[in-house]
């Protein structure tokens, strides 16, 4: 196959894709409601001449293409979020409060429209598209997918995200752990409570829980090693009514996040332990829930490496750039659990000023689309293995 061949199909395709994004940005649905927006894509799927496949509950699907083997696959994020939009974009959220503000639709978009176009090329082996549900859900959707047997034949997986402070044409590679862990934890100081006026005589619960807030972080960076990145946060906090009552119980929730793969296993027990030890002096009760979330995604180094040559060979030895690791969280880690693989982050920055993911005022350059595509597409073909000239 040579370069121009993809190069056509996709730049032909290219219209598609970016109408199924503004599609999806005009009408978002948020995690395990997806049903509209999968009967969208099956649709469009169906009248390019491909049979894809739903899922039981209406979330989500999947399409292959090609045929024989080796057999990769590309994962597509298609929910959006609790966000009322704020931008003033044609095509703007007709959903009151639902927003695709993390660019799941320019990933789902780039997906249908390289599906669509490596249908039309001769294709060495089979790839198979996966559009996943409820990416953004608490602990992800893509474990769903795991245990459905979504990656049954796979060998290896490749996915996007965007990236709003990379530039438009980049693709941003890294090696090794790229975004970290996500977990919750509840923590519930309880005591029999009083007056204020005499906390001796009684427990002081908020006073412990103090402890908690200000000792856990600071203990956990002195027992780490400190080249593994450790981030825990206590983002609610709830006790008690009256200024001058000693509440008989405080609720601390939080998250923890982490690069690393062995700390990730051990930071349920260590969590445990340090809280107890911090409480017992306080004369407390307290009782721990931790709740393991999201592992770290770790890329493969050999999909990195075959991804960069790729790349460069099709779009120019300029179009991949480093990308440091992010302490935010991605399911598709529960994909990497099972295959090698490896995420790529995708630069949206066009002239318009920068907006972090999340925020009400995100949007993305659409001239990253067809860079995703291209990108995706020589991806996707050096994995297979297909013999073609740069």
């Amino acid at each position: 196959m040579h370069p121009n061949d993809l190069r056509s199909v996709i730049g032909h395709v290219v219209p598609v894709a970016i109408e199924t994004r503004r599609h999806l940005h005009r009408f978002p649905e948020i995690g395990h409601q997806e049903v509209a927006t999968t009967e969208y894509l099956a649709s469009v799927l169906t009248s390019a001449g491909l049979e894809p496949k739903l899922r039981t509950p209406g979330t989500g699907l999947s399409v292959e293409v090609g045929s024989g083997s080796p057999t990769v696959a590309f994962r597509a994020d298609i929910d959006a979020l609790p966000v009322q939009e704020q931008t003033d974009l044609p095509f703007a959220s007709e959903h009151p409060g639902l927003m695709h503000a993390c660019g799941h639709d320019a990933h789902t978009g780039i997906a249908v429209g390289m599906a669509i176009a490596l249908s039309k090329l001769d294709i060495e082996g089979s790839v198979r598209f996966v559009f996943q549900h409820a990416e953004e859900q608490f602990p992800g959707g893509a474990q769903d997918l795991v245990d459905e047997g979504i990656l049954e034949g796979i060998e290896r997986i490749v996915g996007f995200h965007v990236d709003p402070t990379l530039r438009t044409g980049k693709v941003g590679l890294r090696a090794g752990p790229i975004t970290a862990s996500s977990d919750q934890f509840t923590i519930s100081v309880e005591g029999p409570g009083g007056h204020t006026a005499r906390p001796h005589l009684t427990v002081d619960t908020t006073y412990a829980a103090g402890l908690i807030v200000t000792q856990l972080p600071a203990l956990l960076n002195r027992l780490i090693d400190h080249r593994t990145p450790l981030v825990v946060v206590f983002g609610s906090i709830q006790g008690g009514a009256a200024p001058n009552v000693i509440p008989p119980r405080v609720e601390l929730r939080g998250t923890a996040r982490t690069l690393g793969a062995e700390l990730w296993d051990r930071l349920p027990k260590l969590v445990e332990q340090l809280v107890q030890e911090i409480i017992t002096p306080t004369g407390a009760t307290v009782s721990v829930h931790y709740q393991k979330g999201i592992a770290p995604v770790i890329n493969d180094e050999h999909t990195i490496a075959e991804a960069r040559l790729a790349i460069g060979r099709l779009l120019g030895p300029t179009a991949t750039a480093a990308t440091p690791p992010s302490m935010g969280a991605e399911d598709f880690s529960a994909f990497l659990q099972e295959v090698p693989g490896a995420l790529l982050r995708l630069g949206v920055a066009g002239g318009q000023d920068r907006v972090d993911l999340h925020s009400a005022r995100f949007t993305i350059d659409e001239r990253a689309i067809e860079t995703g595509m291209l990108a995706g597409a020589a991806t996707l073909l050096a994995m297979l293995g297909c013999d073609w000239d740069g």
